[in-house]
């Protein structure tokens, strides 16, 4: 088999590469073509905190499980149909198993709604199952990506919604929050 020349290496390639832009050039989005406006994002303050207790003590053995909500983050991309926005979201959580908890498992409650304005558009609570592995008394989860469709119009973008995450609270535990700060 001949030498080839130096330097000529690169030649196959480049025709290799000029054929395959054409085919290339059709992937992404339209020129001038931008991702919707996401919604905003929002933890509700009186909800941010969970703390879970063994009987009506209130004391720091009888602590089962502490929770924080530090994080809510999600994407957007184009809906099924021109008049929707496709959006999904994660909550992260920080977990912190008590002494007076029994065994290494326990299910939190968190709610994710939609708002726009001060009304509630929607919520689901999702149950978050936390599972303490052996020595370890603190570990940070979400419950998974949430999908959500919301509508838009020319004169309603992602934007005008607000996404709040929060824990599901008991009156007591929210009084509880509340007396504490938060």
């Amino acid at each position: 088999m001949p030498a080839r020349p130096p330097g000529s290496a690169w030649a196959p390639r480049a025709a290799l590469i000029a054929a395959l832009l054409p085919l290339l050039s059709d992937c992404g989005p339209a020129r001038n073509q931008f991702a919707p406006s996401c919604p905003g994002t929002a933890i509700l303050g009186d909800a941010a905190d969970f703390s879970a207790y063994r009987g009506p003590g209130r004391d720091l053995t009888d602590l089962v499980l502490q929770a924080r909500i530090v994080s809510i983050s999600g994407n957007c991309k184009k809906g099924d149909d021109k008049d929707h926005i496709a959006v999904v979201v994660s909550v992260g959580v920080d977990l912190t198993r008590g002494p007076g908890m029994n065994g290494r498992e326990a299910d939190v409650p968190i709610f994710l709604a939609v708002v726009q304005g001060d009304a509630i558009l929607d919520k689901q609570v999702i149950r978050m199952r936390s599972i303490f592995p052996s020595n370890v008394d603190r570990v940070t989860l979400t419950p998974g990506e949430v999908d959500l469709s919301l509508p838009v119009t020319a004169d309603k973008t992602g934007a005008s919604y607000t996404l709040l995450a929060g824990f599901q609270l008991a009156p007591d535990q929210l009084r509880l929050n509340r007396q504490s700060g938060g």
